[in-house]
């Protein structure tokens, strides 16, 4: 990769080219190199908010050329951690930046009135929003492709809901159909530089260096992925699947982590999805997988009149508008769904923070007067319902504070202890055991994704392992990970791509790397994001879990005190973590 980075200033309303060679170089490209372009375009310190705060979307040298390697990178400043803000999509963006001719797009600046950004090929057109600003994320896609289609050229869709214009810090970005960069507020960060949407185009195409090394290597992977057990799995139910098991061996969470089995769990499972409910399969560019689940909702508005809407589902949804909420109808969790879409949000980190405030409610530290009448019970979906529709039009203090996250609303309203989040941060839907607390401590984004805890502490239940083996292989892949996002390949195929495939993939496109040079920046890469974070004020050997996560079971029993503690010091010795200077302390 060349490191052809496209720079835009809202503020000033233009746009460069700028070559980074040796970032992309020494890092590879995606979420390595978005890493390093935060360093050389913002400051750690600065509002996330705040007009110089920039955004980065950046792909690796394998996106939109091999298998699977789907995945855009976004990398900012999160206004819901106060520090490292990282999220991954599929859908066309990674084609779409690649046929444009740019490794990364770096957004600094804040428009004058709402706006829109048109990137083509090098060269990118500031555009008014104003006919559109306010428009849910469902239709600002509807327009954007009726107006930026014509000439034919495929497009991909960048696109904030009213939560993102609302600066909320959970809200997301929407990309093209029904991909998210879901985590961390990045919504709120578009939203705060005037920005509606990103439209990404382009005509080029990359030659290849290698043609037959590309082809050679390009027929392994497309036969790995087409027959791999592990991908049909994706294919046929998707992570949806998940609900059945990990409910069996109470692994997830149910009434804001009261307890890890759902009695409803089998009526919101994967299977009874896909039997009643699911109306088609659709991959992202360039993927062979076809991951993506739609369900299709029908409801009555009037007598024998009914809509119709197409609402993606997958694991993480169903437990944050499932199991969380003690909802067992299919139906009540795709009208979350369907609200939770248009207006933007993050869904894992509301579903949370809709259980946090049941079971405050519940506890009586929280008021029917602050409520404004509402009484919250887990199960009741029209209170839910209600709930979200109150958030979206502001109606009341509550309802704009829930808006704000977990962590916000717990140091307002009370509640902590039953708060479930890490670092600010609402956590995935595994209570498998203390790997997976660890993960949401340590890792670089709080995020399920940032290793592999959650899947360590299941295979505790059939084998034995010393707990300084388990630190030690969670924090190996934590940066073997480092590798797979910064070639941005999605994770679903991290099966798939093992060192040497990689290493043959590099060569294939003239790229000099071998064993000793992946693992060396595998290492500083996951190091250098531990460094943004100290810089934004994170400190490692603050980090706690929610007291109540020490009185509830877990898939592997409860949890420790004394050896959470121990896995945090492993975890900071193998990882190469030096002793903390101080910062701000996180719950």
């Amino acid at each position: 990769m060349k490191g052809t980075v496209l720079h835009v200033d809202l503020t000033a309303g233009t746009s460069r080219i700028v070559l980074h060679e040796d970032i992309f170089s020494g890092y590879l490209g995606g979420s390595a190199a978005g890493t390093e372009l935060l360093f050389t375009y913002g400051d750690p310190r600065a509002d996330p908010l705040a007009p110089e705060s920039p955004v980065v979307f950046a792909i690796g040298p394998f996106s939109a050329l091999y298998p699977v390697a789907t995945k855009t990178a976004a990398l900012f400043k999160s206004p819901l951690s106060g520090e490292l803000g990282e999220s991954h999509a599929g859908g066309r963006l990674a084609m779409s930046l690649r046929e444009a001719g740019i490794d990364a797009l770096v957004i600094t600046g804040r428009a004058e009135n709402p706006s829109y950004l048109a990137v083509e090929n090098e060269t990118a057109e500031i555009k008014s929003a104003s006919t559109f600003w306010g428009q849910s994320a469902t239709a600002t896609d509807r327009i954007l492709r009726e107006a930026e289609s014509k000439t034919g050229r495929k497009i991909s869709v960048i696109r904030i809901g009213p939560a993102g214009e609302r600066f909320s810090p959970i809200a997301c970005a929407t990309v093209d159909g029904s991909r998210h960069f879901g985590r961390l507020g990045l919504g709120a960060v578009l939203g705060s530089k005037n920005l509606k949407a990103i439209v990404v185009s382009g005509t080029k195409t990359l030659p290849l260096a290698k043609p037959k090394e590309f082809k050679t290597v390009y027929d392994i992977l497309y036969d790995r992925v087409v027959k791999s057990k592990e991908m049909k799995k994706y294919h046929d139910l998707g992570t949806a699947a998940n609900v059945g098991p990990l409910s069996m061996i109470r692994g997830l969470p149910t009434r804001n982590f009261t307890q890890g089995n759902f009695e409803g769990a089998e009526a919101i499972s994967g299977e009874q999805f896909a039997k009643d409910f699911l109306v088609q399969h659709t991959a992202c560019a360039h993927c062979q997988c076809g991951c993506i689940h739609l369900a299709e909702l029908r409801e009555e508005f009037a007598p024998f009149h009914y809509s119709t809407n197409r609402v993606s589902y997958d694991y993480e949804l169903i437990y944050a508008m499932g199991s969380m909420l003690s909802l067992s109808s299919p139906e009540d969790i795709m009208k979350l769904l369907l609200v939770t879409e248009k207006q933007g949000w993050d869904v894992i980190s509301l579903g949370c923070t809709l259980a946090w405030a049941t079971e405050s409610f519940l506890r009586g530290t929280l008021s029917l007067e602050e409520t404004g009448g509402l009484p919250l019970a887990f199960g009741d979906g029209a209170a839910y319902l209600e709930m979200l529709g109150r958030m979206a039009k502001g109606q009341g203090e509550f309802y704009r504070d829930l808006e704000k996250g977990c962590a916000f609303c717990a140091r307002k309203y009370g509640g902590d202890e039953w708060a479930i989040q890490y670092g600010g941060v609402e956590p995935g839907g595994y209570m498998t055991g203390e790997n997976f607390a660890i993960t949401c401590m340590m890792g670089v984004r709080h995020s399920h994704l940032d290793d592999t805890g959650y899947s360590i502490d299941q295979k505790l239940l059939n084998a034995d392992q010393p707990l300084e083996e388990q630190v030690r292989a969670q924090v190996k892949e934590a940066q073997w990970r480092m590798v797979l996002n910064s070639l941005m390949i999605c994770l679903f195929a991290r099966g798939v791509y093992d060192e040497q495939i990689i290493l043959e993939g590099l060569a294939a496109l003239d790229l000099k790397w071998d064993n000793s040079s992946l693992q060396a920046m595998a290492e500083k890469s996951l190091l250098r994001k531990y460094e943004w974070k100290a810089l934004c004020g994170f400190d490692h050997k603050s980090v706690k879990i929610p007291e109540k996560m020490y009185s509830v079971q877990t898939a592997t029993g409860l949890m420790g005190r004394k050896s959470l503690q121990k896995r945090l010091r492993l975890y900071r010795k193998y990882a190469g973590l030096k002793p903390s200077t101080g910062g701000r302390r996180t719950s």
